[in-house]
């Protein structure tokens, strides 16, 4: 058996899962989030670890725990905190990864920089969600936290330290700091330096699923009833190893993950990053597959919108039945609305946070029915928008869709997606996608499979399902896309950029 753990935004879970990756048993907790007196949120560090131990010992009640081969962690992939190296005391607010408080950071850094530059040595975008940036606003408003011992963790690293004492990043998180260079997968020393940081504030980076030190410790093990000295490793960013999950770990197979945001993970061989992959907006980053880059775009306000829109149709938020009769009385094919899914600015392929949701083309005759469907062709036309601009990178064509998450419980979504891509879209029988990615991934390190392909063949996919696209459907969304919604984008954007 092998163990997941997977800090996410909303809820943190474990899961124990068998070498086939069928789920043997799962629990929840509540990430609980808290805001301070000046607004700004953080974690409480020994409450993260108090409610993940329980989780732990929930799943593996009633099992011997030495069957248990190794424990995965994956989280979200930007909250960190520091922490003293010798006695694991936190030194440092736990800054999750949506906290912009760190935008004047952000933009510090981009007045000592050559973005380009540093697109080539990170795969990254410059944000406030950086590691880097909130390090530098921590050194800003809490000084104190910089002595010569801190080490700053990512949230896997955080309960991987708890559960093994050992330090550490893995790749994958490792390059979502800003201060990790992609291409020798090292800490970038003089970048660092250029900020008056000292490297070895960073921990040892090992790729993704290593085993570290001596495993699970014995204080450990008291406090989750795990065995001492089983594997501990740091599984990597949560859509990466959700990606692992479900088989999308090589070129022309794509990982969509449907929820209030919605995430396209893609995998690409390792290679220099130049002019081309910075201009699609993309982000890029070591894969927790053995040498291979992902790509990754994503729609901050996809399932978003849904939500948006359910709470502005009547007093209370229209019930997810009630938005499915609508769907079904709309008729078949393009509403004529187009939506832009920007509530909270745009992601890739052209990251733009001062772009603006919009309805163009509305009729009198387009009821709440179509309006509602217009959100979801929309969030399909985006997700488009990013899938043209991976395939030039990737210099192959994207045939498979592997797509997981909430949104795939709502069949006219999915098909307006099918229609709008011409893909036939794959829906492994994988609920899990994220925990049982951690747990592959440290299945990897630890042996119980040869590598990420013998892992992804290992996994039953029986009772999956597919859906294919309609034909002329697709040609009629086609012809909207190209003539409408792509060349709207540069007037809109314009106009939200000069208000």
């Amino acid at each position: 058996m092998l163990l997941g753990i997977d800090i996410g935004t909303t809820n943190s879970k474990a899961g124990l899962f068998g070498k086939d990756g069928k789920p043997l048993a799962i629990a929840s907790r509540p990430t609980a989030t808290h805001q301070n007196e000046r607004g700004e949120f953080y974690y409480e560090p020994e409450e993260m670890w108090k409610l993940l131990a329980s989780a732990v010992r929930e799943v593996i009640r009633g099992v011997d725990p030495k069957e248990i081969g190794a424990v995965g962690i994956t989280s979200m992939a930007e909250s960190g905190l520091l922490i003293d190296r010798q006695t694991g005391k936190p030194l440092s607010p736990f800054m999750p990864w949506f906290d912009d408080v760190s935008k004047p950071q952000a933009d510090w850094i981009r007045s000592q920089c050559d973005t380009y530059e540093r697109f080539q040595a990170s795969g990254l975008h410059l944000s406030f969600k950086l590691g880097l940036c909130k390090l530098l606003w921590i050194r800003e408003h809490y000084p104190e936290a910089f002595t010569p011992e801190a080490c700053w963790l990512s949230a896997s690293g955080y309960i991987a330290y708890r559960l093994s004492g050992s330090l550490a990043f893995d790749y994958s998180l490792a390059a979502r700091t800003y201060a990790f260079r992609v291409d020798t997968k090292a800490w970038d020393e003089p970048w660092l330096r250029r900020f008056g940081m000292d490297p070895a504030i960073y921990p040892e980076a090992w790729p993704s699923g290593t085993p570290l030190g001596g495993g699970v410790t014995a204080a450990a093990a008291a406090q989750t009833g795990l065995a001492e000295g089983m594997p501990v490793a740091i599984a990597g960013h949560d859509h990466v190893v959700a990606a692992l999950a479900v088989g999308a770990i090589k070129p022309g197979i794509i990982y969509d993950s449907m929820g209030t945001a919605e995430t396209l993970v893609g995998t690409m061989a390792d290679k220099p990053l130049g002019r081309k992959e910075f201009e699609s907006g993309l982000s890029f980053g070591c894969h927790v597959a053995k040498d291979r880059m992902f790509w990754m775009g994503g729609n901050s306000s996809s399932g978003g919108s849904v939500e948006w829109l359910r709470a502005q149709l009547g007093e209370e938020p229209v019930s997810y039945e009630r938005m499915l009769q609508l769907l079904d009385k709309t008729a078949p094919g393009p509403t004529g609305i187009l939506y832009f899914p920007y509530l909270t600015g745009s992601g890739a392929p052209a990251p733009d946070t001062s772009a603006k949701a919009a309805f163009i083309g509305l009729l009198k005759e387009h009821g709440q029915g179509e309006i509602i469907k217009s959100v979801l062709e929309g969030t399909a036309y985006q997700l488009e928008s990013i899938r043209r601009s991976a395939e030039e990178i990737a210099g192959c064509p994207i045939e498979r869709l592997q797509v997981v998450g909430g949104g795939t419980r709502n069949p006219h979504w999915l098909q307006v997606k099918a229609d709008v891509s011409a893909f036939t879209l794959e829906l492994p029988p994988i609920p899990e996608a994220t925990l049982l990615g951690a747990a592959m991934a440290a299945g990897i390190g630890a042996g119980a499979y040869a590598s990420a392909e013998e892992a992804a063949r290992a996994i039953d996919k029986s009772g999956g399902r597919t859906l294919a696209a309609d034909p002329e459907r697709h040609e009629a969304y086609c012809k909207l896309y190209e003539t409408g919604y792509a060349p709207l984008q540069q007037p809109l954007r314009s106009y939200y950029r000069s208000l």
